[in-house]
């Protein structure tokens, strides 16, 4: 069972997701908060799976709570998914570096709100490569920086970490370096562990960041 905390000030974009989730066998919706404090503290009283934030609210908006949630040890089960009205932006950006697994747009279709609850429960990052570009076009702009645990990296933690960041999957990522799944997937959680990053999309922030992976990688994906 998925269990997912609503995190926004709306009343009604609660109640609208709740009616989506609550009537799916293997999601339960375990509470609602209307502003980011409430939510960080329920995170902590029901350690759901999924916490869905928006990122503009009064009190404590989503990119704090996001950081609060990513902070606390008891709570690195939970994964943030950043609720947005306007798509990529700047405050989403800063909501994935503060630790969030992904973002959705309110507008999303119902069919991809779903999956992506369930995608983001299984520990995969909501970066899909056209968003990875725009991530890279908008914002990879400037030199890299240092990125503790950089240098503990062996080369094929390099290599996948690197695929990562060009939207790949463990699957994909198995099947462009002659690997089996399972140890794609073990390189990619010990480089997310050397570089301290919570989910793949940190991952995807950190090796762009460090200059891991270059920009125009983008075109490859």
């Amino acid at each position: 069972m998925i269990r997912v905390l609503l995190v926004d000030d709306q009343p009604l974009i609660r109640s609208g997701f709740r009616a989506l989730l609550d009537v799916e066998d293997d999601i339960k919706v375990v509470a609602e908060a209307a502003d980011g404090s409430e939510g960080v503290a329920l995170a902590r009283e029901h350690l759901p799976d999924i916490a869905l934030i928006d990122i503009q609210m009064p009190v404590v908006d989503g990119i704090e709570a996001t950081r609060r949630i990513a902070a606390d040890p008891a709570l690195a089960g939970v994964h943030v998914v950043i609720l947005t009205n306007y798509g990529l932006d700047e405050y989403v950006f800063n909501a994935l570096r503060a630790g969030a697994a992904g973002f959705l747009v309110k507008d999303i279709q119902p069919e991809d709100f779903l999956h992506a609850v369930r995608v983001a429960a299984r520990g995969d990052a909501l970066l899909a490569p056209a968003i990875t570009r725009k991530l890279i076009d908008r914002y990879v702009t400037q030199p890299p920086v240092p990125t503790t645990g950089l240098k503990e990296l062996t080369n094929r933690e390099r290599e996948a970490v690197a695929l990562v960041a060009q939207g790949l999957s463990n699957d994909e990522i198995a099947a462009r370096l002659v690997i089996s799944p399972l140890t794609a997937k073990t390189h990619v959680n010990r480089a997310m562990t050397k570089l301290h990053a919570r989910d793949r999309a940190q991952l995807v922030v950190a090796a762009y960041e460090s200059g891991l992976a270059a920009p125009q990688q983008r075109h490859h994906t």
